[in-house]
Order: structure tokens, then C-alpha cells, then sequence
């Protein structure tokens, strides 16, 4: 007979409701109305499977991993796995590198980047729209100068 992994406790992935209301039906519990959350397994193998706010899926939440796009996107610890697992501590990240705080400034004075200032004539583009042709022979020119030929 062949075996299949239904739940993968490594790599948590989202069940859809379909899949939770059968393995409610195999473990003889009613789905209807759908429950909130479903907890299966104890221990370090205890997976808890949470309706998300849209009632179209279950996300699987284990002690160090969710499926959810929250934790996904944040690389870290979502809610659910706080709500859930609250015994379960983040990992103690490494102490950040502490550096010299200087005040902050938006802008310098003037007087401190004379090469700021604007000139006061105005520069006007009067050269005529290059061709196909010119833009072809830049084109080929620039690319001989990136690839040169070896000669064998």
C-alpha cells in the first residue's frame, strides 16, 4: 500500500476546506458549522489548523513554522503561532551592531555646498532627434566596444 504524507510538519503548506471537512469526516467530527481551528497531534509533533478570515482555508501552524502569508512575509513569528504556541519563544536573534548615532540633517546650509546653487540660464535641448540609422550605429558601435573579437 502506498503511503502519503497528508501533513508535512517541516514545511507547513494551506489545506483548503475541502481537506480538513474529509479528515473531520475520517476522524468522525462534524464540520458544519466549520470549526475555527483543529488541533491534531501533541508534543513536538502537534499541528493546529486555523480557518483563515476568509473561511476559504486552513492555514497549518506548528511550533516553528505557518503557512499563512503574515509569516511568510515577515520571516518571523505570526500570530497564529503566538495564539497557539505561546510556550514556544522566538530565537534569540544576534545583538545588533551598535553605531555612533549622529543627529540627523535634512539638508546642509547653503554656504556649505556652493554646488548646489542654480544657474541662472536656462539650458534648452536643440539637438535634432537622432535617426533609426544613428541609433543603429550607436547600438552596434557600443556593442563591439562591450565584445570584442578574438581573433583565433
Amino acid at each position: 500500500m502506498n503511503s502519503k504524507t497528508i501533513l508535512n510538519i517541516e514545511k507547513p503548506q494551506t489545506q483548503t476546506v475541502k481537506a480538513v471537512c474529509a479528515l473531520l469526516a475520517w476522524k468522525g467530527r462534524s464540520s458544519n458549522p466549520l470549526p475555527s481551528f483543529v488541533e491534531l497531534g501533541s508534543g513536538e509533533g502537534r499541528v493546529v489548523l486555523v480557518l483563515s478570515n476568509k473561511k476559504d482555508a486552513y492555514y497549518t501552524v506548528t511550533a516553528r513554522d505557518c503557512s499563512c502569508p503574515a509569516a511568510i512575509y515577515h520571516h518571523g513569528p505570526c500570530k497564529h503561532q503566538r495564539k497557539y504556541f505561546p510556550e514556544v519563544k522566538a530565537e534569540t536573534k544576534p545583538a545588533a551592531i551598535v553605531m555612533e548615532r549622529k543627529p540627523f540633517k535634512p539638508f546642509l546650509e547653503d554656504e556649505e555646498r556652493p554646488f548646489a546653487k542654480v544657474s541662472s540660464i536656462p539650458l534648452v535641448d536643440c539637438l535634432p532627434d537622432p535617426t533609426n540609422r544613428d541609433v543603429a550605429y550607436h547600438s552596434i558601435k557600443a556593442d563591439r566596444e562591450m565584445w570584442p573579437m578574438v581573433e583565433a
